[in-house]
């Protein structure tokens, strides 16, 4: 069996054995957060800016129920879920004027200069678009980032909520794969968190291949793959393996 990845000692008791690709890993539930990257309205829902803009988003009910699972086990074991939620002020000044690449690049920026009618409702701060889908609301001891741009760990204090915790490993639900999510995780990867994707709980922007493509990604060099059921068994009833092994010798 492949030694499993970890930056803290093999026979430490509080461990948990994550199975995931390209190996498997050992986390901290104390030492873990679990990200709900932008479930919103704006990403989930039909009517939505994704929606209007004309990506498919009938994917993201599965990826919404499936978040669910993994908040729910990672409450239960003591792991910090910390939501994203991405957008602008209502004048959009937080999203940057012709100076800034993310004005010409936002889809959500894009649609409504094409579809002058949706002025001010595509991820404007206080209205439905922003607003985290209901089935996924954050509960009492849960964090919420607002954030402006796809990278959770820009202009945010995201990385101090996250050092001042002690916190090592991220284990990524939401959407999109290859735009917030991924975005997140490499730019945690430079900040030395080890970074894990549960590929059931997200869901892509753009056709099948681009989720594909995030997760060899992924899998390849920033971080590692893993699932909601994978996820759930460590944190249940999967103790230290290699505390087990020396107990039965």
């Amino acid at each position: 069996m492949t030694k499993p990845v970890s930056y803290f000692p093999a026979d430490d008791p509080n461990a948990r054995h994550l199975e995931a690709q390209p190996e498997a890993l050992l986390i901290r539930p104390q030492e873990t957060a679990l990200i709900v990257v932008d479930m919103q309205n704006a990403y989930a829902s039909k009517g939505g800016y994704l929606d209007l803009a004309g990506f498919d988003v009938s994917g993201a009910a599965a990826a919404i129920e499936k978040t669910q699972q993994a908040c729910a086990a990672a409450r239960a074991a003591g792991v910090t879920v910390i939501y994203f939620q991405n957008g602008w002020d209502p004048d959009y000044v937080e999203a940057g004027g012709p100076g800034s690449p993310n004005f010409h690049k936002s889809n959500a920026l894009k649609t409504m200069r094409a579809k002058p009618e949706l002025q001010g409702k595509l991820l404007a701060k206080g209205g439905w678009d922003y607003e985290l889908v209901q089935e996924l609301q954050p509960q009492a001891g849960d964090i919420v980032v607002p954030k402006p741009r796809y990278s959770a760990f820009y202009n945010t204090n995201l990385d101090s909520i996250l050092r001042s915790r002690g916190i090592r490993s991220l284990v990524f639900t939401g959407v999109a794969t290859n735009v917030c999510v991924e975005s997140t995780l490499r730019d945690g990867f430079f900040l030395e968190y080890f970074g894990v994707v549960l590929h059931d709980a997200c869901h892509h922007a753009g056709p099948d291949f681009v989720q594909k493509a995030s997760l060899y990604n992924i899998e390849k060099f920033f971080g590692w793959v893993s699932s909601v059921e994978a996820f759930q068994k460590a944190l249940k009833d999967n103790t230290n393996p290699t505390l087990t092994t020396k107990g039965a010798e």
